[in-house]
């Protein structure tokens, strides 16, 4: 599978993740949240930086919901609960937040 982004093609596997995380830019990221339904606000930017950043800084981290939940709270400064983060990926933010920053599928059941 892939996805066609200002005119280069870039790879996608069967659940719709990139191939390389390298190739991840706003522009696919956009791309990526379109075909999912989404629009990105500033939250959702904030959600898929933490996403990249525990990935690509933290030996390839892909924290589990209610670690996504803990953090965004700390970032925004509230307190925050599972369908906030939900109300922003309602595929699950471990799972469709990860597609839509360009990281690996993740197999796993659960969120906490």
């Amino acid at each position: 599978m892939a996805i066609e982004v200002q005119g280069k093609t870039i790879e996608t596997d069967a659940n719709g993740n990139l191939v390389s995380p390298q190739d991840w830019n706003r522009d696919v990221a956009e791309k990526l949240a379109a075909e999912e339904g989404i629009e990105l606000t500033q939250e959702h930017w904030d959600v898929l930086e933490y996403l990249r950043d525990e990935y690509l800084n933290n030996n390839g981290n892909q924290p589990m919901e209610r670690q996504i939940n803990k953090d965004m709270g700390k970032r925004w400064g509230k307190k925050i609960s599972s369908k906030d983060l939900y109300k922003l990926f309602p595929k699950a933010p471990s799972k469709q937040g990860n597609r839509v920053a360009g990281l690996p599928f993740i197999a796993r059941k659960g969120g906490y």
